[in-house]
């Protein structure tokens, strides 16, 4: 165990049955009034972006329309209009917080949530086929129900409609956006293929899987949090501290996704139960708890070293005991209970990079807190 490592989790006094809160919420204080007002910045987030989101998506060639408006809930498996769950429509919420953060009318950071907004769904197309998850926001996923080629395609426009979007602003800062997307949609990839590479190796290291989790999440939250910033005219100092905001929030959020990936109700987050597990995802939970040491991390790595060398088919004839067997061994061994400090701490960075923002009025400064709130305490 490493000394660090051992810090954290001589002073981590949380419950550990109690996987994600964060340590000292600034603005979740669990009354009627925080619950709506988050509920109205997602809601202003979502419907600002939505023309101009429909919009590009129309401009696709068909069927890549309709499996784009599939993908988005706006209509169902038959074509028929639908109401679905769209996401929680956290990152559009930021794009136009970030330009607010500038001195800009919300409005201004349209452009920029909705080429956010595209570039995670086509990373959501794409991940759903890789990973084999036939379920996204309680539905079956595109792939599931258009096919693989479908899934490859449509997030590829995706993509490619996200530069369009910006870039048809023809605005120095519309350039400067597209710099930050581009660069934020690379280390997604990243990340992303780091992900899978772990996935076949025996071990990898806290510090490997942060830098995973921090470019396949944190890069594009990170994005999110200042693109509307820098539409509205921010300097790159303005705009940095708001990426580094949005960068450490996108960690807390990966390691609260990663709790709930082994712990987390299905029914709340709409896949199966162990879901990582049977992926045999290294997550912060598994890392973590190889690294600690001890009788149950041993006992942990030698069930995961077996498990590396069975084929997909074998693994996917595991009971659910065998599966909850392995989800005791990363608690006992220190994994959850150290991901939730990890969120914890990520969640407090985040909120420390906004004194790095001149100038920012007292009330956006609360909705970012409250946002970022919002992202770590979930249940799904």
């Amino acid at each position: 165990m490493t000394a660090s490592f051992r810090r954290r989790r001589e002073h981590d006094t949380h419950d550990r049955g109690d996987p994600v809160t964060p340590a000292t919420p600034r603005t979740q204080t669990g009354t009627a009034d925080d619950t709506a007002g988050i509920a109205a910045l997602l809601e202003r987030g979502r419907t600002l972006a939505a023309p101009l989101l429909r919009s590009a998506v129309a401009r696709l060639a068909p069927p890549m329309d309709t499996v784009a408006a599939y993908h988005f809930g706006w209509i169902d498996a038959q074509g028929r209009p639908a109401d679905g769950d769209g996401g929680k429509a956290v990152r559009p919420a930021l794009a136009l917080l970030s330009a607010e953060a500038a001195g800009a009318a919300p409005e201004t950071g349209v452009p920029g949530a909705v080429a956010v907004e595209l570039v995670h769904n086509f990373s959501l197309l794409h991940d759903d086929l890789m990973d084999g998850d036939e379920q996204r926001r309680h539905r079956d996923t595109v792939w599931k129900v258009h096919g693989p080629a479908q899934a490859v395609l449509v997030g590829d426009a995706l993509f490619a409609l996200a530069g369009e979007v910006l870039l048809e602003l023809d605005t120095a800062e519309a350039a400067r956006a597209t710099r930050r997307l581009t660069l934020a949609t690379r280390r997604l990839i990243d990340g992303q293929a780091q992900d899978i590479s772990y996935e076949h190796r025996e071990k990898v290291t806290v510090a490997e899987c942060l830098e995973m989790e921090g470019n396949k999440t944190g890069a594009l939250l990170a994005c999110a949090s200042s693109v509307g910033a820098v539409l509205g005219g921010a300097d790159d100092a303005t705009a940095d501290a708001l990426e580094s905001y949005g960068y450490h929030l996108g960690l807390a959020f990966q390691a609260v996704d990663d709790l709930l990936g082994i712990w987390g109700d299905p029914a709340v987050t709409g896949k199966r139960t162990w879901s990582d597990l049977r992926q045999r995802k290294k997550s912060l939970p598994v890392v973590a708890a190889l690294a600690g040491g001890g009788p149950a991390a041993g006992r942990l790595g030698e069930l995961l070293a077996a498990d590396a060398t069975k084929d997909q088919a074998e693994f996917e004839d595991f009971s659910e005991a065998e599966f909850a067997a392995r989800a005791e061994l990363i608690e006992e061994a220190g994994g959850r209970e150290w991901t939730s400090e990890e969120a914890r701490r990520q969640h407090a960075t985040a909120l420390a990079a906004l004194d790095g923002v001149t100038g920012m009025p007292d009330g956006i400064r609360d909705q970012f807190a409250a946002l970022a709130d919002f992202v770590v305490v979930r249940e799904g």
